[in-house]
């Protein structure tokens, strides 16, 4: 029986993490030199910049900058006039990103705009009297497409330029023509994207319209300016984004710069020279020497985020774990790692580490070790450490490094099960630190749905995996011997296999109307909703389902000391064998031998009984004959159900689940909120992200 803890015995509802953050301002390449600085721009004395929300100057040459704002919120997208005396910028100063233009040596911003819509700062027009933006004011559902607009520098009424779509570029110096892209995208630092979204940079003569193009097969071309009669843009056509050229009248394009290392970023032209963001710094290039420098510039300000200070974790808690007996939760929140008592005791970070990300928690079932992934040391590694906190954590590193999802124990303890970005199963083995990739998913989609989960006697692994019709099939991989089988017949999407406590079944979740919701992107199956069933494998031959069934009969008076012999007076039979409902009696694991018998495994497949086809995810098993599992709501958070073999049917168990976990020993269930409507008391505020133990 799942024991229920109160919620006011949690002791950590009002945990605060000290954010010890150790990293510089900035980091350092080179002694006094700053990184991070973004969207430079350049007159003929000074370049400006963003860094830390704000926007800054420095001397062509470099030096030491200077703040121009120093506003809390966002500001962003400096552009000098033609004179180089002002900048306009989009900020945030009250609350909406408006167009905003301020002295180059600093003073009080002046807001040019003033619609409630995102407003983003292109550059000016020639004469140096309006400033050009972006905005998509002028149209909304399904998204908004935006177009130019200028507005007086001096104040005044907006205006929307001839262009019915544009989103970057500028207003050539003469004025005659505009080079621009046409439409946004979702991330333009996507590196080596060729998917809808991109498209080449056009050249709109400004009186006919009549637009010109570089060439262009499918690269992503953005960030088009003006040098006299010459565009220049980033395209990554070789793999790398690099500056390009286009002479409006001669069509040559030529390629200008040839990093290999990283992206070059927002562009601008100013004065005769080009200046971008490569690595971090600020690049100057002048187009007539064709020689390209990185500006030496130092940052230095009060940042008060950078300074150690008390941060609240209530808010951040994600990746729930439970001790064997969920005595304590395991969580992480803002990249520290605790664990929180269920009743009695105090909170302890066991990591303390606020310039790493240290997640993904899990409990040995032993109870004497907690592992999580941590980058302190530059890559992901595996950390194996004493609960107490007191020892000095064990660190493993892991091949391919990359990211890592999904650790679970094994039962006994002994090996760790992961898999990482590559879709590839691993097993770690604990003593040794020694890794093995026992499986994969061939097949990269939206969701992450590999989930490989544990037999109970620590020799099989289950998981889900896609099949080349993109539907999922369930598999199992020996750990021993490495042979692998895949027991569903891949005519439905199976997903979720999890391991009955009795090691006798493995529960899944199928749908048989999984249709066109199989690609990253297919618009016929936008409104479709796929929905799944619960089923059971019966793993050995001669095992009864737990299904068979059942009958009520009478055996006469109670203590009448006769015994029938006829069939159908005393327990329900199939044949001469008795049926032993799951879930009477708890399992111990330390005696379960798991035994598959594969042929005809997929003919030993059994859907479960009162459980309609609905919207099911996140199956997780209990105590034996137990399971439990997510169920997308349409008006609310996600409901948790509980089945019992016992009952025969599933019952909701909680409301407004976002995450849950369930103890090593089945008995207890820790979950934390989603803070959707209909939830229940208190499922927006603090239980939206304060797990319960249950």
């Amino acid at each position: 029986m799942l024991r229920r803890a109160a919620l006011a015995a949690l002791p950590w509802l009002a945990v605060a993490a000290l954010s010890m953050t150790s990293a510089l301002p900035a980091a350092a390449a080179e002694p006094g030199n700053t990184l991070l600085l973004r969207s430079p721009a350049v007159s003929a004395k000074r370049i400006a910049f963003a860094y830390a929300n704000n926007i800054w100057v420095v001397d062509r040459a470099g030096g030491t900058a200077q703040r121009v704002t120093s506003f809390q919120g966002l500001a962003s997208n400096p552009h000098f006039s033609p004179d180089g005396e002002w900048i306009a910028f989009s900020g945030q100063y009250a609350g909406n990103l408006d167009v905003y233009v301020v002295a180059a040596t600093g003073g009080e911003p002046k807001r040019l705009t003033w619609h409630p819509g995102a407003d983003y700062t292109q550059g000016w027009t020639p004469d140096g009297k309006s400033v050009l933006f972006a905005s998509g004011r002028a149209s909304w559902a399904p998204s908004s497409a935006p177009r130019f607009w200028t507005v007086p520098a001096a104040g005044g009424v907006e205006a929307p330029m001839a262009l019915p779509r544009a989103w970057q570029g500028k207003i050539s110096p003469d004025g005659a023509h505009i080079a621009y892209r046409m439409n946004n995208s979702w991330d333009d630092e996507r590196r080596n994207y060729r998917g809808g979204q991109n498209r080449p940079i056009w050249i709109a003569d400004a009186k006919t319209l009549e637009v010109v193009s570089p060439p262009w097969t499918d690269s992503k071309d953005i960030d088009p300016v003006w040098l006299g009669s010459t565009v220049y843009f980033l395209s990554d056509r070789d793999g790398v984004s690099n500056v390009w050229s286009y002479e409006l009248g001669s069509k040559k394009l030529a390629q200008l710069t040839r990093f290999t290392d990283y992206d070059v970023k927002t562009l601008e032209s100013g004065a005769g020279v080009l200046v971008f963001e490569q690595a971090g710094r600020v690049h100057e290039f002048d187009v007539a020497s064709g020689r390209e420098r990185p500006v030496p510039i130092t940052v230095a300000g009060d940042f008060p985020w950078m300074m150690p200070h008390w941060v609240d974790a209530g808010g951040y808690i994600v990746n729930l774990a439970l001790s064997p007996t969920g005595k304590r939760a395991l969580i992480e929140a803002r990249g520290e790692i605790f664990t929180i008592p269920a009743e009695k005791g105090d909170t302890r970070n066991l990591t303390r580490s606020s310039g790493a990300a240290d997640r993904d928690p899990a409990w040995s079932p032993d109870g004497k070790w907690v592992s999580y992934f941590s980058d302190r040391s530059g890559e992901y590694q595996l950390m194996i450490e004493d609960p107490s906190g007191v020892k000095p954590a064990r660190a493993i590193a892991l091949p391919n490094p990359n990211h890592y999802y999904t650790p679970v124990w094994s039962p006994d303890s002994r090996k760790l099960l992961y898999h990482d970005t590559d879709l590839k199963v691993w097993v770690l083995d604990i003593a040794s630190g020694s890794t093995k990739a026992l499986a994969e998913d061939p097949w990269m989609v939206p969701r992450r749905t590999l989930v490989p989960t544990w037999s109970p006697d620590s020799r099989w692994i289950a998981y889900s995996s896609h099949l080349n019709s993109q539907f999922r099939a369930i598999f199992v991989v020996n750990l021993e011997s490495g042979e692998k089988h895949q027991i569903t017949d891949g005519l439905a999407d199976a997903i979720d296999p999890v391991w009955d406590a009795n090691g006798k079944h493995l529960w899944l979740l199928a749908s048989t109307d999984f249709g066109l919701a199989s690609q990253w992107l297919d618009m016929t199956s936008f409104s479709h909703e796929e929905t799944f069933a619960l089923y059971a494998a019966v793993l050995k031959k001669g095992d009864a389902s737990p299904w068979l069934p059942e009958s009520d009969e009478d055996t006469g008076i109670s203590g009448s000391g006769e015994k029938s012999d006829k069939p159908g007076d005393g327990a329900a039979r199939t044949g001469d064998k008795s049926v032993e409902k799951a879930g009477d009696k708890p399992a111990k694991s330390a005696a379960v031998t798991v035994r598959i018998d594969f042929d005809g495994l997929q003919s030993r497949i059994v859907a479960v009984p009162g459980v309609p086809s609905r919207a099911y995810s996140g199956l997780s098993a209990g105590t034996t004959g137990t399971v439990f599992y997510l169920e997308a709501m349409p008006n609310g958070g996600p409901q948790l159900h509980r089945y019992k073999v016992s009952d025969r049917k599933a019952a909701p168990f909680a409301s407004d689940v976002a995450e849950y976990v369930v103890s090593a020993d089945g008995k207890k269930l820790l979950y934390r909120g989603s803070g959707g409507a209909g939830g229940g008391a208190g499922a927006a505020g603090a239980a939206r992200t304060t797990p319960s133990l249950y």
